[in-house]
């Protein structure tokens, strides 16, 4: 199935029987980390790594003061 890549527009063929919801593909053209959102029908999101990053950070950030 045709989506496109919510970074770039560029349009991917991804088969929604190959992956599943939270796997993480990439798009061809602008290297975009995308997470499968859901299958059916299949929606992408941008993977916000900084977001993540940034949580891991404080989390263990707490831990460390107690």
């Amino acid at each position: 199935m045709a989506v496109v890549c919510p970074e770039c527009d560029n349009p991917l063929t991804i088969d929604a029987e190959e992956v599943e919801e939270g796997e993480t593909v990439q798009c061809d053209e602008c290297g975009a980390d995308l997470e499968v959102v859901s299958v059916d029908p299949l929606e992408i999101a941008v993977v916000d790594e900084a977001g993540y990053d940034d949580e891991d950070a404080t989390h263990h950030d707490d831990e460390d003061d107690e």
